[in-house]
């Protein structure tokens, strides 16, 4: 079991985004594939698609687990309300996080696996390598449930070579 781990993560002052989108996601594995649309569509508006394989990735290990441990045994949504899977991409001048929130209180499991052909059980393994830093958080107020959150570093605007 990991311990919540906010660092890392930068300030989420509203005021300090450059950009913010978010999206909701049904209780179903087709939810992967509409994130990774939703996601190749934010970052296109971004004019940020040449990040778009790193950050994809991510984000299906984000949603896939969500959607198979963050959701009680019974995921249907009573009418009316939101769905519990919720994918937030917010940028910031030299950063970017994916997000994603679910209702489980549970912590994030990284499991220690050998077996590379194995087709299971990577997910975190692979948010780690493919973004700067991760982590996750339980949700206070009106809010249930926890967020899991990537980082990804971002070239300095106007600087060569992204120094």
């Amino acid at each position: 079991m990991l311990e919540p781990l906010r660092q890392g993560l930068p300030p989420l002052d509203p005021a300090a985004v450059s950009d913010a989108a978010s999206c909701a996601l049904p209780a179903r594995y087709e939810a992967v594939g509409e994130a990774r649309r939703f996601t190749r569509r934010t970052l296109d508006q971004w004019d940020m698609g040449d990040r778009f394989d790193d950050v994809c990735l991510v984000v299906s290990e984000l949603v896939t687990n969500a959607l198979r441990h963050g959701l009680p045994a019974n995921n249907a949504c009573a009418g009316g309300r939101e769905p519990p899977v919720r994918l937030h991409l917010m940028r910031w001048t030299e950063r970017l996080v994916c997000a994603v929130r679910d209702p489980s209180h549970d912590s994030p499991v990284a499991r220690e696996t050998d077996d590379f052909s194995a087709e299971s059980g990577r997910g975190l393994f692979l948010v780690d390598s493919f973004s700067d830093s991760w982590g996750w958080h339980p949700l206070a107020g009106a809010l249930n449930g926890k967020v899991v959150w990537a980082l990804f570093r971002l070239p300095r605007t106007g600087s060569p070579h992204g120094e």
